[in-house]
């Protein structure tokens, strides 16, 4: 997105910032028909924050939890960089037990500035500077303990919770042993208990691919696991389904394997290609997946046969709902390319229909003044609408999206990592409630920060 079309909104001060979008948001939620509208929805104008690190509605506070480079609560180290996926589990109750478990992705390269510490029995390659660590919080939003969850890992992306529990944390990265200074394969998915670590440690869950994984959806009746790969050049990103042996085993039951399959849409090589909303396919095919490890060639590169695979650029978010699985690319663009351009679309697929239908499609063709570019992480509220991190230029918000389909700013970024000539914000990521629905969690990518955001919700 461009800097003029988000300081025009910044200027404009409306109390509801309408995404540009179409489609039938009844697609996404079982609620009333779709409908725009500028009255009526969000929690009114975002106001200025003295301190500068988040702005929010009137009546609404936040809790700094955690921020990079102070030290763990466990002494273990520093508090690691690039905040990336989370999601909130549930505690026990009773005084001095933790109500909320949080778990946070760091998505550490080589270059990072404050790599995951490596502990005995959580690190899979010394190397490996990325992870997870994991936040405990009494029901006051108060941090009982902060430790590491899994180290050794690298490019910690997204990822999404089990119906048993634990935490899939995803390697955005192809990277092999001998690369960058790594020991050992990445690209892997690894199974992170909130509560007890080491109860999981650091073993890569093979069968489910060795890609660039974003994030995940477990279907909870059937246990099947759906796959977002976010690769960054073309031949672009698949979308996978994982067939568990063991399905809904419980913790550590990924491990006994299974089959990766990948998403044949008939006469749609490139989703990119499709930019009609409602436009829907039936017969979607499930094609065997060559080489799960990729030990020569990517997965996205293999031979799927004559009728080739679907691809799409930038798959990123991923959650199911209403006995579906959603997904999100957050944009494609054909000088990359993509067969088309789009400025973020929301797919639904429905397992027992074997039918695909795009159901969101956002962009500026509606107003270019108004933002609507590249969704990425995303999260159901408990009002039954979606909170949006939107991943582009310039400023940096969270987006409410209501069931009659407005669209609202539910919180911007005010760390300003850039000069005062020319700012710059960290994106948002790894949105997600708390059990009871009463805060939102989010983290600033950069500077490292995890927020916990109360108020009146409705």
């Amino acid at each position: 997105m461009t800097a003029t079309r988000r300081q025009v909104l910044a200027g404009a001060g409306a109390t509801v910032a309408g995404i540009a979008f179409t489609g039938s948001l009844s697609e996404l939620f079982a609620g009333t028909a779709a409908a725009r509208g500028r009255g009526g929805s969000g929690y009114g104008p975002l106001v200025p924050d003295p301190d500068r690190l988040l702005d929010l509605p009137r009546g609404f506070r936040y809790k700094v939890l955690s921020r990079e480079g102070e030290p763990l609560r466990s002494g273990e180290g520093g508090v690691p960089s690039n905040f990336d996926g989370m999601a909130a589990f549930a505690g026990r109750h009773g005084r001095g037990h933790a109500r909320v478990h949080l778990v946070r992705n760091h998505e550490n390269r080589p270059t990072a500035r404050i790599r995951v510490p490596a502990v005995a029995g959580l690190t899979y390659d010394p190397n490996g500077m990325g992870g997870c660590t994991a936040i405990a919080l009494d029901s006051r939003n108060n941090v009982l303990g902060e430790r590491v969850a899994i180290a050794g890992t690298a490019v910690n992306c997204a990822g999404g919770p089990s119906p048993w529990g634990t935490w899939l944390t995803c390697e955005e990265t192809e990277d092999q042993a001998g690369t960058n200074g790594y020991t050992k394969d990445h690209g892997f998915i690894f199974e992170v208990d909130p509560v007890d670590p080491h109860r999981t440690g650091a073993v890569p869950l093979t069968a489910m691919g060795r890609f660039q994984h974003e994030a995940i959806a477990v279907d909870p009746r059937s246990g099947i696991v759906y796959e977002t790969e976010d690769a960054f050049q073309k031949p672009f990103g698949l979308f996978y389904r994982f067939l568990p042996a063991k399905p809904l085993g419980g913790r550590g039951s990924l491990r006994a394997g299974g089959s990766l399959q990948a998403m044949r849409v008939p006469g749609v090589p490139d989703l990119s290609a499709i930019q009609q909303t409602g436009a829907s396919f039936g017969g979607v095919e499930w094609v065997p997946v060559p080489d799960p490890l990729a030990k020569e060639t990517p997965i996205r590169l293999q031979d799927f046969g004559r009728q080739g695979i679907t691809h799409a650029q930038k798959l990123e978010g991923c959650y199911w709902g209403d006995r579906s699985v959603y997904f999100v690319s957050s944009f494609a663009r054909s000088r990359e390319g993509s067969a088309a351009d789009h400025f973020g679309q929301v797919w639904k697929y429905e397992p027992h229909r074997r039918r695909l239908t795009l159901v969101v499609a956002f962009g500026p063709s509606t107003d270019i003044q108004l933002p609507g570019e590249s969704p990425d992480n995303i999260c159901l509220a408990p009002s039954g609408g979606l909170m949006v991190c939107e991943d582009g230029d310039g400023a940096q918000h969270v987006y409410g999206l209501t069931r009659r389909g407005e669209v609202y700013p539910m919180a911007r970024g005010a760390q300003n990592i850039g000069t005062p000539q020319a700012p710059e914000w960290g994106e948002f990521a790894g949105v997600a409630f708390s059990p009871d629905g009463g805060t939102m969690y989010v983290n600033c990518y950069t500077p490292g920060t995890t927020f916990a955001v109360t108020g009146p919700w409705r």
